[in-house]
């Protein structure tokens, strides 16, 4: 009889963890639901980064315009002014006060992986994450992922999702430690945007550094 307790104790032990990973499935399912239908967005962001090393906290606002397929415009407002704009050709990153404008390729977004297929609810949760549910948080359910292939960018995240199953703030952790924390407020689903919302012309005077076949950011996007 003893010779089978270790293994009956092995049996609830992988049990409980299966029960873990399992529970959130209707969690995730509702949210992947939710965005399917969801073909647009507008909100309002506040972002704290918090360098571990130095133990800072940049503290940042602004606004985030989201339509399907992953068109992006995401504005800083405070403490300054910055523009990120991702079409299915280009993104701009654009520094008003360093009259600089920075053109990528579409591809530095395109893993479901990436911050801003998360933020936005287009990610393959299911697919790229281990996830477990960590109960109610100030009123929103709280989710842990680990992504399956971890980035630099990202090894570790939380999402706070409402009762309608939309994503309401993320933390992205990256390899170093470094929080990238989101919270989102005047959420306007299916927000009316016009095309011109999505497209970005460099002013006259402003220095382009077209990096659209090689090259990344130092810190990365949307960070």
């Amino acid at each position: 009889m003893r010779r089978f307790l270790p293994l009956l104790i092995l049996a609830l032990v992988l049990g409980s963890v299966h029960s873990a990973l399992a529970a959130p499935s209707a969690l995730v399912n509702g949210i992947k639901e939710r965005y399917r239908t969801l073909e647009s967005f507008s909100a309002s962001f506040e972002q704290k980064l918090l360098h571990k090393e130095s133990g800072n906290t940049e503290t940042r606002t602004g606004t985030l315009r989201f339509k399907k397929p992953l068109l992006i415009r995401w504005e800083t407002t405070s403490p300054s002014p910055e523009l990120l704009v991702v079409t299915e050709k280009e993104i701009w990153d654009y520094l008003p006060d360093e009259e600089v404008a920075y053109r990528y390729s579409p591809d530095l977004v395109q893993d479901s992986r990436s911050i801003i297929q998360v933020l936005t609810g287009q990610s393959a949760l299911d697919r790229d994450f281990d996830i477990t549910e960590e109960g109610t948080e100030n009123g929103l359910r709280k989710l842990h992922l680990y992504p399956k292939e971890p980035s630099t960018q990202m090894v570790e995240a939380f999402l706070w999702v409402d009762s309608s199953h939309l994503i309401l703030r993320a933390d992205i952790i990256d390899f170093y430690g470094n929080h990238n924390d989101v919270t989102f407020s005047a959420f306007k689903s299916n927000a009316g945007m016009p095309a011109s919302t999505f497209r970005f012309t460099p002013p006259d005077g402003v220095d382009v550094e077209d990096r659209l076949k090689s090259g990344q950011p130092e810190g990365g996007l949307f960070n």
